[in-house]
């Protein structure tokens, strides 16, 4: 690969994105991630799943999701380029449709995810402001952090980065909370070993382990900011594998805390569960004073998730348009902040398209959880993707691999494949009618597919504003990388 004499801190291709995440600002993008897609918001369902033994969701979760984080750090090394997911399949098939299948299941999932995790903003929001309407807080929500993507990919990840700090604050309070019970003899350890269900074991663990991954998801995001990250194949392994280990420490000890602390029941039923533990009142500080404060740190941690599923979106939608798989006019670089702005746009349309059916549907009376529901569709949606981009990393096996490219366990892989495979079908099994709400979001990649074959060579931009003088070529398209 050629090398330039100019400081690796921060450069940009000509036309491209700019390149300036360091390894440790990716490993706190991984990690702030992770930590803020679902510990916050689905905590409460894992623990009415499976019973004071919901920590061993968490950790089986994690290790699943571990296992598959390999892939991406194999294939980011040889791949250091926007798109992740899509950008594997189509270098290991080479073929166009199912990449766009996989763009398609991709971006479905973030544009889930991000719905999903604005309504969970909006139920700390009112804890805060409870006259606030919910719909305009999800709406207002998704379109500030549109506009801060816009401002800038290092803007975005320092923020990132800061609240990242924040969250962490908050699952140690959690974690302090628990420590100070068991210290005072009151815990019940026994809690930690009950499964509460007429089920079989291994089916609640199962139906915990298939909730709890989409608080596993957002490692996946961390692939499509590789064009941006100063030396990949150094830094992405160790942020990626780094910040998950990390963050499935954190989750283990959180849901032990609060396993401990505060009953079951009470989590189960509560749609900000770990404000539940807060409000126990162990600790010697006014309980409406800490719950404010937990408030405030619950929704800049869900804050934080939404903001990569945000960068996310609008860097697949840049790198498959480079690649020729959905409208050039995605590819489209701001001149100044040289950001996608056209990706951006359209990604928060359909993320406020989607709170905004859930509200309508309610108040037509279907009572639907816009929470559970959309994180359901997003698991569904991840795992395909998850399996398709290890297979990708078998089949690329021996190509285009240097002395610096990451090579993962092949049986951890495989048990990887296994595992995503089993939770597919005991997702779908469980919630058929996620599978309504997947065909509407891919019914919006169906649109995009007509408007590339019927418009795509008018609405392909020019060469230097893409960036990519040979979009089959990896030298060629990341320039001087």
């Amino acid at each position: 690969m050629a090398q330039t004499n100019a400081p690796t801190t921060e450069h940009s291709d000509e036309g491209g994105l700019k390149r300036s995440i360091t390894g440790r600002l990716l490993f706190f993008y991984v990690l702030g991630d992770v930590l803020g897609s679902g510990i916050y918001v689905l905590i409460g369902a894992v623990a009415g799943e499976v019973g004071g033994a919901f920590w061993a969701a968490f950790a089986i979760g994690v290790t699943v999701a571990a296992f598959t984080g390999l892939a991406y750090a194999e294939l980011a090394t040889k791949y250091p380029q926007a798109a992740g997911a899509s950008l594997y399949v189509n270098r290991a098939f080479g073929n166009k449709p199912l990449t766009f299948l996989t763009t398609v299941l991709y971006l479905s999932a973030t544009f889930a995810a991000a719905a999903s995790l604005a309504a969970g903003f909006s139920a700390y929001f009112a804890e805060v402001w409870s006259a606030a309407p919910a719909l305009m807080v999800m709406i207002g929500f998704i379109l500030v952090l549109a506009f801060l993507n816009f401002i800038g990919i290092t803007e975005s990840v320092v923020a990132n980065m800061v609240m990242t700090f924040v969250e962490v604050t908050g699952l140690l309070i959690v974690m302090v909370i628990g420590v100070v019970y068991v210290g005072q003899g009151k815990a019940d350890f026994g809690t930690l070993a009950d499964f509460s269900t007429t089920d079989n074991v291994i089916f609640a663990i199962i139906a915990g382990v298939a909730l709890s991954f989409f608080a596993m998801t957002g490692f996946e995001n961390a692939a499509n900011v590789a064009e941006e990250t100063i030396d990949p194949q150094k830094s992405f392994p160790r942020a990626l594998i780094g910040g998950m280990i990390t963050a499935g420490v954190i989750y283990v000890l959180v849901s032990i805390s609060a396993g401990l602390t505060v009953p079951v029941d009470t989590l189960a039923g509560s749609d900000a569960a770990l404000l539940e533990v807060v409000k126990a009142g162990i600790l010697p500080v006014s309980v409406a004073v800490m719950s404010l404060i937990f408030a405030f740190i619950a929704m800049i941690a869900i804050t934080n998730t939404t903001l990569v599923q945000v960068v996310t979106q609008s860097r697949i939608l840049y790198g498959m348009a480079r690649e020729d798989v959905v409208p050039g006019a995605f590819a489209k670089v701001h001149s100044s902040r040289r950001s996608p702005w056209v990706a951006l746009l359209f990604s928060a349309v359909v993320v406020i398209g989607l709170v905004v059916t859930g509200d309508l549907l309610n108040r037509a009376g279907f009572n639907i959880d816009v929470v559970t529901r959309l994180a359901a569709v997003t698991v569904v949606l991840l795992l395909v993707v998850y399996a398709g981009v290890i297979i990708s990393c078998f089949k690329l096996r021996g190509s285009d691999e240097t002395d610096q490219t990451f090579r993962a366990n092949s049986v951890l892989l495989v048990l990887g494949l296994v595992g995503n495979l089993a939770l597919l079908y005991y997702v779908i099994k469980t919630d058929p009618t996620s599978l309504l709400w997947c065909a509407a979001l891919i019914g919006v990649g169906g649109v995009l597919f007509v408007l590339e074959q019927l418009f795509g060579g008018r609405t392909r931009p020019p060469e230097a504003e893409r960036g990519a003088p040979d979009s089959h070529n990896p030298a060629k398209s990341r320039g001087d990388l």
